[in-house]
């Protein structure tokens, strides 16, 4: 496999074809059939490929539908544990750091963003074991913690997985930009941050579907900042 040289994690060649307007009731309906068999119980994978063959999805529409489908149960769950950013102030919050730069990277670059039957904003990235920092990276760190500082919480600890290739500098990385601002973070790169995240009585700050069904209390920051922040961010609505 050939390194990852791209300097930008923006829109696939064929996404303003797959994602136009014309398309977007085909995909809500996807989205609305997967949630109901998710919500049987149904497996996700086979559920996707039933949903996906009926309507002839491509792979990044089928992509777009699973990141934007959630059983009821999940959402109401979501919904219910989900933190305004008033409630926030002296709080401790944890960072699911991957999952929010990659989220502002796509935004910045101009990548598809989908929004979710439980309100979140997801990209369309695959990051999977590999992570290369792009043109847009710091720049989502300065949201990031623009964002963050406007709630006031009493501490911010950023978790990074160490599995995935460039972590470590990853990290680096945001201590510097929080060196340079003042911020006060911690930044730790775990094996597991998941379940660090799970597990910690903190405000967690993430729009990964496993964590958000495990985690206490949760905040929406990545859909907060996209929509504050990035103007012109081309988000797609899945969500009715």
């Amino acid at each position: 496999m050939s390194p990852d040289r791209r300097r930008h994690r923006g829109a696939h060649p064929e996404d303003a074809r797959l994602f136009e307007a014309a398309r977007l009731g085909a995909l809500r309906v996807a989205v609305s059939e997967l949630s109901w068999l998710l919500s049987r119980g149904y497996q996700a994978k086979s559920a996707l490929k039933l949903v996906g063959d009926r309507h002839n999805l491509r792979e990044r529409q089928r992509l777009a539908v699973a990141r934007a489908a959630c059983p009821d149960g999940s959402r109401e769950g979501r919904r219910a544990r989900r933190v305004d950013a008033g409630g926030v102030e002296g709080e401790g919050l944890v960072v699911d750091g991957f999952n929010l730069v990659i989220l502002l990277e796509a935004a910045l670059s101009g990548g598809v963003l989908v929004l979710g039957r439980d309100g979140c904003v997801r990209d369309l990235s695959s990051v999977h074991g590999s992570y290369r920092a792009v043109e847009e990276t710091e720049r989502a760190i300065l949201l990031a913690g623009e964002a963050l500082e406007l709630l006031q919480p009493s501490t911010v600890l950023w978790l990074l997985d160490s599995p995935v290739s460039n972590s470590g500098r990853l990290a680096a990385r945001v201590r510097e930009v929080a060196s340079a601002r003042g911020w006060p973070w911690e930044v730790r790169v775990e094996f597991n941050p998941d379940r660090e995240i799970v597990k910690s009585d903190r405000v967690a700050v993430t729009s990964d579907s496993n964590v958000l069904d495990g985690v206490k209390r949760w905040l929406n920051l990545g859909r907060m900042i996209v929509e504050k922040y990035v103007e012109g961010a081309w988000v797609i609505d899945l969500s009715k």
